[in-house]
């Protein structure tokens, strides 16, 4: 990127993206400088608490010269927390927006002096430059575009492509917290995103070597890397298979059904061993998490990533116990799909979580639920493993 500059700031001391997913490594936000021969282009703002830093990489990339225009291709706080700082120190710089963006501009309290709408097509030169739009509707947000720059062969991908952690987390592997993120943030909206990549695809030269991938969130994706994260967003925006294998998702109040997981883990993973492994040239995955204290996001990252789901859930007043309550009703806010779903439920007198499942996972599209459903009562039974061992089969037929 021999024109661009990078500009972001990391946010080790972040705990939370989003006030609801954990990082235990932070969070970068990124900006990129395009310098033209006669105009100079900023790619986004910045989260306010990393406003003067930002303002600070952005004085000594422009070496003297001064902002024309300011792209915001996405509104979300993390990336405009700051852009009121700069307009404030650049008042002169002209705004680049959607028309829906510059709406929500004003509802973030933004009111710029040069606004610039731009959609679907439109083009701004630079001076050897030119930044080219698309339109990323729901990518995750309404207002969001995409940036290409043909010369540089660089796509500014708004929130695509990006990940949880500061710049340099995880260098060697990026799919681990990228795939957190996807699901977790855009997951909901996968028709949107295989709509953009078919756009991509169609962009002369977008194809070929050389290609740069520039997120909002996480590194610069280039090679191997750049061709590893298109590969993932073709199977995750098509709720595909990532990794054959099941996830045994479980939520126990008093530690029996957690037993019972556990029990019905163990034999997945005996019969995966002798049944399913090799195939593919690939090893059969058995993951299990515990509702109550493993990370959420992180569960819901394997269910999508899996083909495969097995619920465990104690009745709880007449319904589900509340941890696999939130489960649910994230794997419907994101649009699970496409996937077997195996219920195991106990109950010491009225045992409800079965059917409550059932109806929760009701408007999930092409879910199979596999039979037979197993029903604990209080602690499992010797004589019960027959049951577990033919839901197993059944899970893994």
């Amino acid at each position: 990127m021999t024109n661009i500059h990078y500009i972001g700031c990391d946010d080790a001391g972040l705990d939370l993206f989003e006030s609801q997913y954990a990082l235990p490594e932070g969070m970068c936000y990124n900006s990129y400088l395009v310098m033209g021969n006669e105009h100079v282009a900023v790619m986004d703002a910045m989260d306010a608490r990393c406003c003067d830093q930002w303002l600070a990489n952005l004085e000594n990339a422009l070496a003297g010269r001064q902002p024309d225009y300011i792209v915001c291709q996405h509104m979300e706080p993390d990336h405009s927390g700051s852009l009121g700082a700069f307009l404030a120190r650049y008042p002169e710089t002209t705004v680049v927006c959607s028309k829906q963006a510059a709406v929500m501009m004003t509802q973030f309290g933004v009111e710029p002096k040069k606004t610039q709408l731009v959609g679907e097509g439109s083009t701004l030169d630079l001076g050897g430059l030119t930044l080219h739009f698309i339109a990323a509707p729901m990518v995750h947000w309404p207002e969001v575009i995409m940036t290409w720059c043909p010369e540089e062969k660089v796509l500014f991908s708004a929130d695509g492509f990006g990940k949880f952690g500061v710049y340099h987390a995880d260098e060697d592997d990026w799919a681990c917290e990228a795939r957190r993120y996807y699901f977790n943030i855009v997951g909901k909206y996968g028709m949107q995103v295989s709509n953009v990549l078919k756009k991509l695809n169609n962009l002369p030269s977008f194809q070929t070597e050389g290609l740069t991938l520039a997120p909002l969130h996480g590194p610069v994706l280039e090679g191997e890397k750049k061709d590893e994260a298109l590969r993932l967003y073709t199977i995750w925006s098509a709720y595909d298979v990532e990794t054959d294998g099941v996830l045994v998702a479980y939520a126990s109040i008093h530690g029996n059904t957690r037993r019972a997981a556990e029990q019905l883990a163990g034999i997945l993973k005996q019969k995966a061993t002798s049944s399913l492994e090799g195939k593919g040239g690939e090893k059969f995955k058995v993951a299990i998490t515990d509702l109550s204290r493993d990370d959420m996001a992180e569960a819901i990252e394997d269910a999508f990533r899996m083909n495969r789901l097995v619920l465990c859930c104690a009745t709880y007043d007449g319904d589900i116990f509340p941890p696999m309550h939130m489960f649910l009703h994230k794997l419907r806010l994101k649009g699970y799909q496409n996937r077997r779903v195996a219920l195991v439920e106990n109950g010491s007198w009225a045992p409800q979580a079965v059917k409550v499942m059932r109806e929760m996972l009701t408007p999930c599209k092409n879910l199979e639920i596999v039979e037979p459903t197993v029903t604990i009562r209080g602690a499992l039974k010797l004589a019960q493993i027959a049951e577990l061992e033919a839901l197993a089969d059944a899970i893994l037929a």
